[in-house]
């Protein structure tokens, strides 16, 4: 970035974090069994491009419809909230944030972004200043599926955190309960929580979601074997796999795995790790929770966060849920 800031960036994470990070879920995940691994890794330049097409897809309508309901709900939001302080898990590109920033009036609202990748902060943290000059912009760079470290929040308040995209569905059963405790930890009397979910549908449109006819998914889900072998010298070959998107009723959540086509191994270099992969052996590369309303919200009283609102699009089925400190 050249000329004069217009915001803060707060880098709370080491320069090595994202290479310990892989080297350490890599190692764990392709050593255990089931092979299973965090979807992080999807996410360098190309996996980004590809995910953006994929929420494009008609089998994928989970952000046009979170957009929907945003676009028509986001003044209620700003009515019942009258945040002035937004606080966003996950930000990405802060794309559906523009209509919760318009609707509570940018004028002295703090705005802040959490996000892993930087690079993804800094692009979108430039062109809302320039857009929005009046916000008071500060940008962090986090991990949320760590310890939060979220120490220099602004006191001025209500503060809403957004948690959008249903990207609370990446995380397990056993592991949403905790994350919601930290967050709601950080949260004071007065503050709200705004959250995306994908809802439960038939199977036949949830595997779709994930399976789609123009086989982009597929090859988000094989790029994360290029990254691999780009970042950890390894010598995956993509064709020796199969794309498979898997509903799990039990645990509601859709599995995208890796199908290893024939018995082979594969060489890890910068592991010193070599993996064995049996023929019709599947790795685990993402799980996806959908929820009900009911369900959702029984975990967020759980957590000590009880709901205010639901705003539902009954036809695609997502849901945004508002919620406040208890």
């Amino acid at each position: 970035m050249t000329g004069i800031r217009t915001y803060d960036y707060t880098n709370s994470l080491g320069t090595e974090h994202y290479a310990a990070a892989l080297r350490v879920d890599i190692r764990d995940g392709l050593t255990r069994t089931p092979k299973s691994t965090a979807p992080t890794w999807f996410y360098d330049a190309r996996g980004s491009e590809l995910f953006e097409q994929i929420t494009q897809l008609k089998e994928y309508p989970v952000c046009r419809a979170e957009l929907g309901v945003l676009s028509l709900h986001a003044r209620d939001i700003a009515v019942r909230t009258g945040a002035r302080c937004l606080v966003e898990l996950g930000s990405g590109s802060s794309t559906k944030t523009k209509l919760i920033l318009e609707a509570l009036g940018p004028a002295g609202l703090h705005y802040v972004p959490v996000d892993v990748s930087a690079d993804a902060l800094l692009q979108a943290s430039a062109q809302l200043a320039q857009d929005y000059p009046q916000l008071i912009l500060h940008a962090i760079r986090a991990d949320f599926t760590a310890p939060l470290v979220l120490a220099e929040l602004p006191d001025r308040g209500p503060r809403l955190f957004a948690f959008l995209g249903s990207t609370l569905g990446n995380f397990s059963r056993p592991a949403r309960s905790p994350f919601l405790r930290e967050l709601r930890s950080i949260m004071r009397p007065g503050d709200f929580l705004l959250i995306g979910a994908d809802l439960v549908k038939t199977k036949r449109e949830m595997v779709a979601a994930y399976d789609d006819s123009l086989g982009v998914t597929a090859a988000f889900n094989k790029n994360l074997l290029h990254v691999l072998n780009r970042e950890l010298d390894a010598d995956f070959e993509p064709d020796r796999f199969e794309h498979r998107a898997v509903w799990c009723s039990a645990e509601q959540h859709i599995e995208m795995r890796l199908r290893s086509r024939a018995e082979h191994r594969v060489a890890i270099r910068g592991l010193g790790l070599t993996v064995h992969f049996g023929r019709g052996e599947e790795w685990i590369t993402e799980r996806s929770a959908k929820f009900t309303t009911s369900g959702l919200q029984a975990e967020l009283a759980t957590a000590g966060l009880r709901t205010d609102q639901v705003w539902a699009d009954v036809d695609t089925g997502f849901a945004v849920i508002l919620a406040h400190v208890c």
